[in-house]
């Protein structure tokens, strides 16, 4: 009952809202398509959204898995001070957007965050420079925060299924003179694709949806420049004076269509890379 309630009628109610222009609650215009047609021909906003949300798709997962599985494959090897290292990876995870973002914006301020000070310390202050503000470097720091949120994550899931691995494969096959690295690539990998599979689905379903991140750090600034598909959609339905409702939701059921067509892609690549393996 409380997915229903929570859930599916908000879905469904979104997806009958996309066809009316809705000024209030209680009165509703009934436009059939036009809202998603003024998607595609007159929104200069919604298409920069797009593509820094996609952007933020991929380059998290290239990102975050090779990362949480090299981090996993340390503390798989038992790495001196493992149980530090564990916690130290992981904490990240269980703060939130609230408490991440003021962190970060005293991280990148430009005049004492520690990582123009160091710039400046090592002689590199033409490197230094406002990277919340500048527009070519405001996504790029974001992704970063993203990614140090959430490795520890990918982390800890890559070493369950590291330690679940059949103990006898890797025994035999140090027997015969494979070395560290070669088990690794050539066995560790394979047998702990479908988790990465997974969890390279799971970053990017998460990061399509990203808004509280980037409403506590920049709201979509500089000139739109860090400006999501979720933080376009909350500013359109709350915040602008068009006081509409249906335009956001056409807004939001093209969006939620987007991104289960990348989910169903995603796994039906994911499929068949995983095909040959099964087979050998």
């Amino acid at each position: 009952m409380l997915y229903l309630v929570f859930t599916v009628y908000p879905l469904l109610r979104t997806f009958y809202n996309s066809l009316f222009v809705l000024p209030t609650v209680d009165v509703e215009q009934f436009v059939g398509l036009e809202n998603f047609r003024l998607i595609f021909t007159s929104d200069s906003v919604i298409w920069p959204a797009v593509r820094h949300t996609l952007s933020w798709s991929v380059c998290s997962a290239f990102l975050e898995i090779p990362i949480a599985f090299l981090l996993a494959l340390a503390l798989y090897a038992r790495v001196p001070g493992e149980r530090v290292f564990r916690l130290a990876w992981f904490a990240p995870m269980l703060l939130s957007y609230v408490v991440v973002g003021p962190i970060w914006q005293w991280i990148y301020n430009y005049d004492w965050g520690p990582i123009d000070v160091a710039l400046r310390f090592v002689g590199l202050g033409g490197v230094a420079r406002p990277w919340l503000g500048n527009l070519s470097t405001a996504l790029p720091a974001l992704i970063v925060v993203t990614t140090w949120m959430f490795v520890g994550f990918n982390m800890v899931v890559f070493l369950a299924a590291l330690h679940s691995l059949p103990g006898d494969v890797i025994e035999a096959a140090y027997i015969d003179g494979a070395g560290w690295w070669r088990t690794v690539g050539s066995i560790m990998v394979p047998l702990v694709w479908p988790t990465a599979a997974a969890l390279t689905v799971l970053c990017v379903i998460g990061k399509m949806k990203q808004f509280a991140l980037v409403y506590v750090m920049t709201q979509g600034g500089p000139l739109w420049s860090t400006e999501t598909v979720a933080t376009y959609v909350i500013k359109r339905a709350f915040q602008w004076k068009t006081v509409d409702l249906g335009y956001p939701s056409a807004l939001a059921t093209l969006w939620f269509l987007a991104t289960l067509a990348a989910t169903l892609l995603l796994g039906l690549l994911f499929q068949r890379r995983a095909q040959p393996e099964s087979l050998t």
